[in-house]
């Protein structure tokens, strides 16, 4: 599984799964492909913040090979 928490895991055009704000309560997750990265720093514990295709903006949760 690739780690969701490290900017150098995710590039433009991955699909992924993201956690949504609302959706931090429930757990729920939304597929997408990656558009924008849009966490600066190298880390993050909570996951890398990018803008789907959709133009949807969520933390990384999980890598779809």
């Amino acid at each position: 599984m690739i780690d969701g928490r490290k900017r150098a895991n995710i590039k433009i055009g991955m699909f992924v799964e993201i956690i949504l704000k609302q959706h931090q309560i429930s757990g729920e997750l939304t597929q997408g492909v990656v558009s924008k990265i849009l966490t600066k720093s190298v880390n993050h514990p909570h996951g890398i913040k990018v803008q789907l295709q959709s133009g949807l903006i969520g933390r990384v949760k999980n890598v779809i090979e």
